[in-house]
């Protein structure tokens, strides 16, 4: 009447088995080398540094100077 379901089969590999523990540390070791590498290669190349005020905040207290000594300016010398 009703269709039992198959069990569904995992292909999966416990990360500190015993049985390749040669091959993986292997691999760990090629691993690491290359990933060091590749972490030396971008720490090298050029960094983009931002500039602690950004230009449209100078832009913006510019202006807003500008304003206070133009109402300053219009206030004591009537």
């Amino acid at each position: 009447m009703f269709r039992q379901r198959k069990p569904k089969r995992f292909n999966y590999n416990p990360r500190f088995s015993n049985e390749n523990e040669e091959t993986s540390s292997d691999n760990e070791a090629q691993g690491s080398k290359e990933f060091l590498r590749e972490w030396r290669e971008a720490r090298r190349g050029k960094r983009k540094s931002r500039p602690i005020i950004s230009m449209r905040t100078l832009l913006i207290v510019l202006v807003l100077l500008l304003i206070c000594m133009y109402v300053l300016e219009r206030k004591y010398i009537q």
